[in-house]
């Protein structure tokens, strides 16, 4: 099985954080009440986005940012 990719729309946010802990400033900088909720192992990000009446596109854009700039500062 290939591991996952932060653009995985199935992905639970749950395992999106653990996998990219940089995620979590996002969620945070977008006053998501995710981080640590019960339900993010059963939520996806389009789920979220929706909840949050958030633009899924500019979202999703902001979490690619934040683990590329995470790989560029760690390698």
């Amino acid at each position: 099985m290939p591991p996952p990719k932060p653009d995985d729309p199935d992905l639970p946010l749950d395992v999106l954080m653990t996998i990219w802990p940089e995620t979590v400033r996002v969620f945070m900088d977008h006053d998501m009440l995710c981080v640590g909720c019960m339900v993010s192992p059963f939520h996806s990000v389009s789920e979220a986005c929706a909840e949050y009446h958030l633009d899924e596109e500019v979202f999703r854009a902001a979490l690619a940012e934040a683990v590329e700039a995470a790989h560029r500062r760690w390698g």
